[in-house]
């Protein structure tokens, strides 16, 4: 009799402790912080580095990257954001060739946590590639679409997320579809 009494008891608190655990996990995730998150929270300058992981080239399937961003909002609502990758993927294996690649896009304000790229083409007519960027929970999204001549098309993915340390890097390129290149990396705000 008493071991059947421990046994409901213990089950009554093991369901209790999960419900308030599930709880719990449900209200930090939905959090007032994601809430509370703008574009002004990822101004500044960040650097760091990453890993790319890629199958187009045998030697170079590893690759490691010198990173920079940096992000600044407007008084419109919009925000620009520029983006250095000294790139370390031809020549000798053991010493590559780097190469410094720049990006720099502005972005118009659509909607609150929406932004359309400013320099938007006809992704049909190949001129410039299509991008928009969106904040989810604690990360700001960037995502270009560009269509080739040949009707074949590529994504980019840059994800761009804040953690106590930093700000977390995602990085993927989709080739009709198919994953040809993920980088991954971490930065530190060095500037404001």
């Amino acid at each position: 009799m008493m071991r059947a009494m421990v046994r409901a008891m213990t089950g009554r608190i093991l369901r209790r402790c999960i419900i308030w655990c599930a709880v719990m996990l449900l209200w930090s995730g939905s959090g007032a912080n994601a809430a509370d998150l703008n574009i002004a929270a990822f101004q500044g300058v960040w650097r760091g580095n990453a890993v790319s992981e890629s199958d187009i080239s045998v030697n170079f399937q590893l690759t490691s990257r010198d990173i920079d961003v940096t992000v600044r909002s407007d008084s419109s609502g919009g925000f620009t954001i520029v983006w250095n990758t000294v790139q370390r993927q031809k020549g000798d294996p053991n010493n590559p060739r780097e190469k410094l690649k720049s990006t720099e896009m502005q972005f118009a304000s659509q909607r609150p946590g929406v932004w359309r790229g400013m320099s938007n083409g006809d992704p049909l007519n190949g001129a410039k590639p299509y991008a928009w960027a969106y904040l989810k929970d604690r990360s700001l999204n960037i995502i270009t679409l560009q269509i080739y001549a040949d009707g074949r098309h590529e994504t980019q993915t840059y994800r761009r997320t804040l953690s106590g340390t930093g700000m977390v890097l995602d990085f993927i390129r989709n080739v009709d579809g198919e994953q040809v290149r993920r980088a991954s990396g971490r930065l530190i705000k060095v500037e404001n």
